[in-house]
This record gives C-alpha cells, structure tokens and sequence, in this order.
C-alpha cells in the first residue's frame, strides 16, 4: 500500500495483507446474528450502531479494514470514522459476501 490510505480495498488487497502479515484490524460492523452466519477471524465486531460510542475499542497504530455484508454500511462507518479522526479506516469493497465468493468457497453465504 502507498503511504496514502485508500477508502477502500478489494477482498484480493485484504488476502495480500493478511498472507503477508501486514499489521491491521478487522472491524466487523454486522449485527450479531449476521456474525453467527459466518465471520472472518481474528476480527473487532462492533455493531455499525454502536461505533460511536466505542471509538476507543480501536487501534491508533495499524489500517482499519471495515466490513459488513457487501460493504455498503462498511463504506459508511468508514465516512463516519474518518470525518471524525480515524484517517486509518478503510472499507471493504463488496463486503463478507465477496470475500467468500472470491476467497473462502467454505464460508457461508446469506
């Protein structure tokens, strides 16, 4: 990655960075019960309502990769974080439900 921190990544960037060990955080926005159905681990479930009030849940020393199901609320956490500091939020384009599509034929769909 550039030293510029991109909105948002596609679930091919996220595999690179996860085989490659480079630090960052999951941050699952899904409600609980889209959790149970599949999840993508070691990853921060917070709730997409309540990150407001859980801003200091997250780290300050790597990206922050915001997902949900398809990345449309992803993509509005990131907006959300970043309008208020957290310029290391980036949004995971098309969500839980590429990344098992394009790199986990194991993991299940909703």
């Amino acid at each position: 990655m550039t030293s510029e921190i991109p909105f948002e990544l596609t679930v091919n960037d996220l595999k690179e960075l996860r085989d490659g060990g480079s630090p960052h955080t999951l941050l699952d926005v899904r409600e609980a019960q889209e959790v149970m159905v599949c999840r993508l681990d070691p990853c921060l479930h917070i709730p997409m309502s309540e990150i407001p009030a859980s801003l200091d849940r997250l780290p300050d020393d790597r990206p922050i990769i915001v997902l949900c199901h398809h990345g449309m609320r992803s993509a509005q956490v990131v907006a959300w974080l970043r309008h208020n500091g957290i310029g290391s939020a980036i949004n995971l384009k098309g969500g839980i439900d590429r990344w098992a599509k394009e790199n986990d034929a194991s993991m299940a769909i909703y």
